[in-house]
């Protein structure tokens, strides 16, 4: 059966006016235009040496540019991107009309009529639905009001909590903001923005674009964010991850016995399963992530 749950934890920035996907484009690590025909992207606002500041979806929404992103630092973002407005017609605001969340499992695209294309978008009265552009297997994520949100339960939905939808996050292997990446120091690539459809390399310049790009063609990925089963106590986000008393990695965001942790290459390969505290954590590539000769 599909479920849903609202993510108390993100929120929506709205982008209005006619320079909105110009605006945008000169600032982000994905292609707006997509958004200008009517997908949904992934992207991200990096700093100008192309650190980590921020990830969000860009979804169209009759005049606007949605952007969800994370609630705790939503006035982060509007401060950061309000500053490149200089002449353009662009409003950039925070926007609590609608609310977010996620619809996941089977029958949740037809529940929702929709076709469960990556990135596809469906309006939905005075909301919008689309289906999550980093993997079919995230499902679907929504901005509506609080009545539909209600009557999802009416469509066949069972309400959940965000807790299940980050055990399906874990098993996919995708990030969740600053929960997985360290502002100001995480890079793209080593957290899964380039088989996640969160950047693309043909779009021209971007705040960031340099390191991104010279990552992205010297193969100069070292660590990635990866999948973990947990064998032992749950250990904290920063939690070092060792072998033999040796640094290969940090624990992120996790739950139970899973969860998402920044692995050494190199030491997960040599070794298999790790140590944080006093568990057991065994990393797992996901069947989109693209590894060492893989990736080329």
């Amino acid at each position: 059966m599909p479920f849903f749950s609202s993510l108390p934890h993100r929120a929506l920035v709205a982008v209005r006016g006619e320079d909105r996907i110009g605006f945008l484009q000169g600032l982000v690590s994905n292609d707006m235009l997509k958004v200008q025909k009517g997908d949904a992207v992934w992207a991200a606002f990096l700093t100008p040496q192309g650190k980590f500041l921020h990830e969000f979806f860009a979804v169209p929404h009759a005049d606007t540019v949605l952007l969800e992103c994370e609630r705790a630092r939503r006035d982060d973002l509007v401060t950061r991107l309000s500053r490149y407005k200089l002449r353009a017609k662009v409003s950039v605001a925070a926007d609590d009309t609608l609310t977010p969340g996620v619809a996941w499992g089977d029958g949740a695209s037809a529940a929702l009529e929709m076709s469960g294309t990556q990135g596809s978008v469906t309006v939905h009265g005075v909301g919008v639905v689309y289906a999550d552009p980093r993997a079919a297997a995230m499902g679907l994520r929504w901005a509506l009001d609080a009545d539909q949100v209600d009557g999802l339960e009416k469509r066949g939905f069972t309400r959940a909590t965000p807790e299940l939808y980050d055990a399906l996050r874990f098993d996919v292997g995708v990030p969740d903001g600053s929960r997985d990446m360290e502002i100001e120091k995480a890079l793209l690539l080593e957290n899964g923005f380039e088989e996640l459809h969160g950047v693309d390399f043909e779009k021209g310049c971007y705040i960031g674009q340099e390191l991104t790009a010279r990552t992205h063609y010297r193969a100069l990925i070292k660590k990635r964010l990866m999948p973990v089963g947990i064998e032992g106590q749950t250990p904290a986000p920063g939690t070092p991850l060792t072998v033999d008393g040796v640094e290969a990695g940090e624990m992120k965001s996790a739950f139970g016995h899973s969860g998402l942790a920044l692995v050494k290459i190199d030491a997960w390969k040599k070794a298999g399963t790790l140590v944080a505290g006093g568990a057991k954590i065994t990393p797992r590539q996901p069947a989109w992530m693209k590894i060492g000769a893989d990736a080329k």
